[in-house]
């Protein structure tokens, strides 16, 4: 659609229909316009998978591995497909736009949201980013390249002021927004957050470098909620206020053009981007119907099991993997992650899985005919009780597994019932006159003693056991964070005796408060067994089978949305678990379930060690096929792992008076740690796999003329037993700079796969943005001429060869 044909169709509308345009019609519709024959877009949640427009456990969607295990898969071709499968999932849901990629950055390892960005490097984030969005926006769905920008810790992240230097936005903050819309990303999210003192909707940056420089022509939506007032978002290029309605633009907007505040040009270009978007999802006119490939079930089971074992990464190995179940007679699983892993991050990014294949089910399904399978949870992981499910109650209107949702007018009379599966309701159904949400449940007792129960939500809330009241207090809402508010609300427990087998019959209440969003949460845990006798019975598990297989991780509480962490701990007992298991099988394996980097004190008592990130629905039929050598972990890391957070050069995330300032500037990741000359326990880059690699030649130029990309090419040969992957990187430094540099900086990486004995040439391409620097001085790009080096390696700490680079200036 041509800017002509936009221009006529802005005509047909006056101010008012404008502005109407400009905010969200619903939480995640926009408005619609008949005059130019506009319907509805509909937005998701992404970037885990594509929620749709309402959280119910009865509408499952497809669930990728987290962000950070797609960072870690070094494989562009991959992560689009993965895109491709989000905008399948769109069109299945109705959804035109998917809120994904995030492009945040890992800055510190403290970061609670982790899990959703894809690492720690801008080039490397850049270049995944992209991928994704290529693949979603081929398939005719949108993609969202958010939180623009410096969104990178949770702490006060609804007003936090970022103070950063211009040159460091430029190179690292942004630069994977520039790739995105390098990429043609179709729409641009505003974080919540402030940078150098102005709030991120009503920023300058918003119109330079994005809508400026950089010629993005999309649109520039906000956060949700993030919007706080009118005429600065405004003037600072912000198009799209969600959600609504009555947000801060619908009746202020058209009234700040008339009095002069806003000019109207400013209007008419936010909605000539609205309607360039809707003509690109076929917004306009007729409804047609979504071009790209449509997964079945069995596609998409196949494609999210490949991811799984392609991004997982092998820490170390002991010559303990691959398993070979035939030399099996007994395998001892521990953890309680086995049973009930961590297959997605806390947030407003997740979903209701199709249905989640454990570590424990894989791993059964593999041996089943060859071995004996012995699970053991280990103890207590020390955390509050989890959402009821069907596999612990029942409905007690009709007997169903689930739980009984009821709605109540103000005299507790019944307005409204339905059967839900979980005891997690975030958006229980809006009924005129509702002023009680109640979910009740007959708890089947599997032990008795005493079970702990909580309800989280805020307002007057309750909770009876068999008409027994065990809670029952006021809760007032004290955050403006929606994702604490309409997600994570905080849980609030008691303790009370079970003394039956018979079943139970549980009733929580919450009074529904203006402002307090509407989600409540009923969970329960039966009496936990005392660690010393959990302990016990794991390391005779151990001590009695031909290996082990730990599954250890964090927890919800852990990492999440607006929350970032305090420590790196695994937390509970699972360290004294692992060591106390490792010390009487040397066969064991731990699998670490996490979003994001932890402490691993134990890391070379084990045989091996292997991180599968959250790993989607399907992390065991991709750990089965990982542990007993049907692929190899493919992945690597794409942040350094500290062996302790106190090792790590850069942890600040906590703002001081509501201010956080990057003091450590360019240098973060692999970057500061070098700088600090000091060794972490796992380098950016690294991960090993199941047979070995020599390096051989390399060719790479001797000199490049300024602006101009290389190639570097090095031949290497499998030098193992078993076919593999190998991923090639290529790091930059300028030793005599006259600027500050980092001293060495990622380039470029490219992947060979070769036979036993086979040799195979890895061909890295290096953008001519590697070596350039933004200038302040004269606010634009720069290139310095002179040496360089350029070096070549497994990971940012395993260089194995060194080369000159002579930069020219141009002729």
């Amino acid at each position: 659609m041509t800017d002509d044909v936009i221009d006529l169709m802005l005509q047909k509308l006056d101010l008012t229909q404008k502005v109407r345009l400009l905010s969200g019609a619903t939480t995640w519709r926009t408005a619609d316009e008949p005059a130019v024959e506009l319907r509805q877009m509909v937005m998701s949640d992404g970037p885990a998978g594509v929620r749709g427009e309402a959280w119910d456990e009865r509408r499952t969607s497809a669930l990728l591995p987290s962000a950070s295990a797609i960072g870690a898969l070094w494989d562009e071709e991959l992560v689009e497909r993965l895109g491709g499968l989000l905008a399948s999932e769109a069109a299945r849901k109705g959804v035109d736009i998917v809120l994904a990629p995030t492009l945040n950055l890992h800055r510190t390892p403290r970061g609670g949201r982790h899990f959703e960005c894809y690492s720690e490097d801008p080039e490397l984030t850049g270049r995944t980013g992209a991928a994704l969005i290529r693949g979603i926006q081929a398939a005719g769905a949108a993609a969202t390249a958010k939180h623009y920008v410096a969104n990178d810790s949770e702490t006060e992240r609804m007003h936090v002021d970022v103070r950063v230097s211009e040159r460091v936005l430029r190179e690292v903050y942004l630069a994977p927004f520039e790739a995105a819309v390098d990429a043609g990303v179709w729409l641009v999210m505003a974080g919540y957050n402030s940078v150098n003192g102005a709030t991120m909707t009503a920023n300058s940056l918003l119109a330079e470098p994005l809508k400026g420089d950089w010629g993005f022509d999309g649109v520039v939506v906000s956060d949700w909620g993030a919007l706080r007032s009118t005429t600065g978002p405004a003037l600072a290029a912000l198009d799209l206020a969600m959600p609504g309605p009555q947000g801060p633009w619908e009746a202020e907007l058209a009234q700040a053009v008339k009095d002069g505040l806003v000019p109207e040009e400013i209007i008419d270009d936010k909605v000539r981007r609205l309607l360039r978007l809707a003509h690109r999802l076929h917004a306009l006119g007729p409804r047609r119907p979504r071009r790209g490939p449509a997964y079945t079930s069995r596609d998409t089971r196949k494609l999210l099991r490949r991811t799984v074992a392609a991004g997982s990464v092998l820490l170390s190995n002991r010559g303990v993997l691959p398993l070979d179940r035939a030399a099996l007679s007994t395998v001892a699983v521990i953890g309680a992650h086995a049973a009930s892993p961590r297959v997605q991050g806390g947030g407003s990014a997740g979903v209701f899985d199709s249905g989640t294949v454990t570590p424990l089910d894989g791993i059964r399904a593999r041996l089943r005919g060859h071995a004996r399978v012995v699970h053991v949870p280990g103890p207590s992981l020390g955390v509050p009780p989890a959402p009821l499910d069907p596999d612990r109650c029942n409905n007690p209107r009709s007997g169903q597994p689930g739980v009984l949702l009821r709605l109540l007018d103000a005299g507790g009379d019944e307005l409204y019932a339905e059967h839900r599966l979980s005891g997690r309701q975030l958006e229980p159904p809006v009924v005129p006159g509702a002023r009680t949400v109640e979910v009740s449940a007959l708890i089947r007792a599997e032990a008795m003693g005493e079970w702990t129960f909580g309800v989280a939500g805020f307002g007057r809330m309750s909770l009876t056991l068999d008409d027994r009241i065990v809670l029952d207090g006021e809760f007032p809402c004290t955050t403006d964070d929606p994702a604490v508010v309409h997600v994570t609300p905080p849980l609030h427990t008691a303790q009370a005796t079970i003394s039956t087998r018979q079943p139970v019959h549980l009733v929580a209440r919450r009074e529904l408060v203006p402002g307090a969003g509407r989600a409540v949460i009923v969970a329960a845990a039966p009496p936990e067994h005392e660690a010393s006798a959990a302990l016990a019975e794991a390391v005779e598990a151990a001590r009695n089978a031909d290996a082990v297989i730990m599954v250890v991780g964090t927890t919800e509480h852990t990492e999440t949305e607006g929350h970032d962490r305090t420590d790196l701990s695994l937390g509970g007992h699972q360290n004294a678990l692992v060591r106390a298991v490792a010390a009487v099988n040397p066969r064991t394996v731990a699998v670490v379930n996490s979003g994001g980097p932890v402490e691993l004190p134990w890391r070379e008592e084990v045989g091996a060690v292997l991180l599968s990130w959250f790993p989607g629905q399907e992390a065991g039929s991709g750990l089965a096929d990982m542990l007993f050598g049907l692929v190899e972990p493919g992945g690597r890391l794409p942040t350094t792992w500290a062996a302790s957070l106190p090792d790590a050069p850069v942890t600040r995330s906590q703002p001081v008076e509501g201010r956080l300032d990057y003091e450590e500037g360019l240098h973060i990741g692999y970057r500061a740690w070098v700088r600090a000359e000091s060794e972490p326990a796992y380098w950016f880059g690294h991960g090993e796999g199941y047979t070995t690699w020599e390096y051989g030649p390399v060719s790479a130029p001797a000199q490049v003329t300024e602006g101009n990309p290389f190639t570097v090419s090095v031949r290497l040969r499998n030098t193992g037993a078993r076919s593999g992957r190998e991923v090639v990187q290529v790091y930059l430094a300028r030793p005599d700079s006259a600027v500050e540099r980092p001293d060495l900086w990622f380039a470029g990486y490219a992947a060979v796969q070769a036979e036993p004995g086979a040799s195979a040439t890895a061909v890295v391409d290096v953008p001519a943005r590697a070596l350039r620097h933004w200038s302040e001085e004269a606010r634009a790009w720069r290139t310095e001429a002179g040496a360089y080096r350029i070096m070549v390696g497994r990971s940012a700490g395993h260089l194995v060869w060194h080369g000159n680079l002579s930069v020219q200036e141009p002729w």
